[in-house]
């Protein structure tokens, strides 16, 4: 779950939103009049680490530009 903050509030108390990032794991958006500027996350030692469990798991993929109908979708038949 992301939670935003304002800039101000993210300044006046950075020490404890840093605390709360890496314990909970959860991002914290900082705003500026309203509008996102900045994602705070936890760092990861590995960012590839993610994508390794999907890596392998094409099955086929002989015409990647080749547009799909609706009916031809596996997953609805």
């Amino acid at each position: 779950m992301q939670k935003k903050v304002s800039k101000s509030k993210f300044k006046a108390h950075l020490l404890e939103y840093l605390r709360e990032v890496e314990e909970s794991g959860n991002d914290i958006i900082v705003t500026n009049f309203g509008k996102p500027t900045i994602k705070i996350s936890r760092y990861t030692e590995d960012p590839e680490a993610l994508l390794k469990s999907l890596r392998n798991t094409l099955v086929k993929y002989d015409e990647p530009f080749k547009s799909v109908a609706e009916n031809e979708w596996e997953v609805l038949k």
